[in-house]
């Protein structure tokens, strides 16, 4: 899963302001997998949660005391998904794997039967039953029995985290102490406009004033030497 770019951060912002609008991506690519990740066959989706989960973790765990307990919630909520993720992922990777190995073992096996049938006009069963690998189907069977199972389990832990976490409302409140921030730092930009504005018209106004005051000493001057003359 590739990262959503985040567009017009502000280095000079505060750390906060600039956290919040990291955490707010990060936060809606995790919840853009629900409610489709709640089905136990969709394993793409467990797998792109899984390290949406790992990166709005990382981005809490380094910013996260700027927005108080809503962040640190969340962070631990993002690694329980993260740890259960990884898990049922490990299972998704191994079980093909193990068939592939079975596959292998099989093949091998059939080969080697057949090489024992020699030139004989139909195949023994007895020979299948002295294949090389014969004991390992049994163990590998097993252990593809045992990751199904798991993983469904896991699964079953995941649905209850997500649960869990709506029912609490972990996301809502992370999300609202982001768009606090969001809105302060909006009204410290708006803020700092208005002031950069006022500065300049009252630097215009200052300047408008100097050149007022020499347009009337000059014509201070200028009536001065005009009642000299005058009188003169």
């Amino acid at each position: 899963m590739k990262a959503k770019r985040i567009k017009g951060l502000d280095p000079a912002a505060p750390l906060a302001e600039g956290a919040a609008e990291i955490i707010e991506v990060r936060l809606g690519e995790l919840l853009s997998f629900l409610p489709d990740a709640l089905a136990e066959d969709e394993v793409r989706s467990h797998h792109d949660m899984r390290i949406a989960a790992k990166r709005l973790r990382y981005v809490l765990e380094a910013t996260g005391f700027c927005f108080g307990k809503p962040a640190d919630v969340a962070r631990k909520a993002a690694r329980d998904l993260q740890e259960v993720l990884g898990e049922m992922h490990d299972a998704d990777v191994m079980l093909p794997r193990l068939a592939e190995h079975r596959a292998q073992l099989r093949d091998a096996d059939a080969a080697q039967v057949r090489d024992a049938a020699g030139s004989g006009a139909d195949l023994d069963p007895a020979l299948a039953a002295q294949a090389p690998h014969r004991t390992a189907y049994r163990g590998l069977e097993v252990y593809d029995v045992y990751l199904r199972a798991r993983r469904s389990l896991l699964h079953e832990r995941f649905t209850e985290l997500c649960a869990k976490h709506e029912r609490t409302g972990v996301w809502r409140d992370l999300s609202k102490a982001v768009k606090r921030e969001l809105v302060a730092g909006a009204q410290r930009r708006e803020a700092a406009e208005q002031a950069e504005r006022l500065r300049q018209e009252l630097e215009q106004a200052e300047r408008e004033q100097r050149a007022a005051a020499e347009r009337g000493r000059r014509a201070a001057e200028a009536l001065a030497e005009a009642e000299r003359l005058r009188g003169g």
